[in-house]
């Protein structure tokens, strides 16, 4: 199984855990969070950076 599959298959899990033990707005603010930090953090960068994000791909930025 690949890295990123594993990642997602844990991020399901502790998301139903928390589902469980908190308040649904609660966990509804969290899923905000973790959706809306990166896309305000590609908002940020200048466009020249927005094109050689997009052209990199999945490829790593720093190689």
């Amino acid at each position: 199984m690949s890295s990123p599959a594993k990642f997602a298959i844990g991020g399901v899990i502790v998301a139903l855990v928390l589902w469980l033990f908190l308040p649904t707005w609660v966990v509804g603010l969290l899923v905000l969070a973790a959706i809306g930090i990166p896309v305000a953090g590609y908002l940020m960068l200048d466009p020249s950076q927005r094109k050689r994000v997009r052209s990199q791909g999945r490829k790593r930025l720093g190689s």
